[in-house]
């Protein structure tokens, strides 16, 4: 890894602004407002401005994360966009991000979706190709936009019709959040001042598949349902990494999937992990997607030392969870 940079949409909402919105139908269901703070410890999340998209946000991202490489993008053999968002089935996404930073035709690109693990998951697939031989770099890049599927969220909620059922099963989507992230990789042995990826596990739940459905009109979720199997299956995998991986004795810092601090607490009571070490996006970014992980490493990096274990902890709806290391 040799950089991850960051681009933040610039519209805060907060969640006493979407409480505002719903405040007729919380009394007239009998909840009570304040959920998203009380419950998932979200005070506010973000929106793209008006006329910037996610699109726009990828590649920011991933021009600030080549300049900070020094990697001439001349260079770069494949690109991979791992966003949950998107505006068509097709073309990918991933055209319009490459377009837009100007990759020369030699650049590879594709579209990876798995969910809030598509990022890990690009990460993975990047450094096989590297690894293989196929490219000397790749760039990894998401752009996520809440906006859209929020405001559509709110207006179904405030139909007559709604009942208390219904503002649950579609809890989550509003504690979604919009932003943006790019990360540069290349081969080792041209640059021994990254970060190495020194390997992942990875298992999948897939009888979950229906626990969290979603697409630009709406997102329904079982929320305990999908925290049970979540939980149930990464134990699984943690149990299973042990034969290759020394995760359980203790890590310098635990990147994982922000959801909420109902999510992250029993993330940290099920794996013995120092909340300490576990730092946190979600109170002011939401839940970010794919873009989750990745933009909260970025945020630690410039608290990270020469030598410290990170390890990324990703959960996707589907259900798949992946662990990844990498050494600083």
């Amino acid at each position: 890894m040799l950089s991850i940079e960051t681009a933040d949409a610039s519209q805060v909402v907060t969640s006493d602004q979407i409480d505002e919105r719903l405040r007729d139908t919380y009394q007239r269901v009998g909840l009570r407002t304040g959920l998203l703070e009380r419950l998932a410890g979200i005070r506010e999340r973000r929106w793209w401005a008006e006329g910037t998209t996610f699109v726009n946000g990828a590649a920011t991202a991933g021009a600030k994360a080549i300049s900070e490489s020094g990697v001439d993008p001349a260079r770069i053999g494949v690109m991979i966009n791992t966003s949950v968002s998107r505006r068509y089935l097709e073309p990918s996404t991933a055209v319009a991000v490459h377009h837009e930073l100007g990759l020369p035709r030699s650049c590879q690109n594709f579209d990876v979706t798995n969910a809030c693990l598509g990022f890990v998951n690009g990460m993975e697939l990047a450094a096989a190709m590297i690894e293989s031989g196929m490219v000397d770099h790749a760039l990894v890049v998401n752009g996520e936009d809440s906006r859209i599927v929020q405001e559509r969220t709110i207006d179904q909620l405030n139909r007559p019709e709604t009942v208390s059922k219904d503002v649950l099963a579609q809890f989550a989507t509003l504690t979604l959040g919009s932003g943006a992230v790019a990360m540069l990789l290349g081969r080792s042995d041209l640059h021994p001042e990254g970060h190495r990826l020194v390997g992942s596990v990875s298992r999948s739940g897939s009888e979950h598949h229906e626990l969290c459905v979603g697409d630009n009109e709406m997102m329904r979720t079982d929320l305990k349902g999908l925290l049970d199997a979540g939980l149930a299956l990464s134990e699984d995998m943690w149990a299973d990494a042990a034969e290759e991986f020394d995760w359980a004795g203790g890590m310098d810092r635990y990147i994982v999937h922000q959801v909420s601090k109902v999510h992250t607490k029993a993330m940290c009571d099920r794996f013995s992990i120092d909340p300490a070490l576990v730092p946190t996006t979600f109170p002011t970014r939401g839940n970010l997607g794919p873009a989750s992980v990745p933009f909260t490493l970025a945020g630690q990096q410039d608290t990270l030392a020469d030598g410290d274990r990170v390890l990324l902890m990703g959960v996707g709806s589907g259900l798949n969870v992946s662990c990844l290391e990498i050494a600083w």
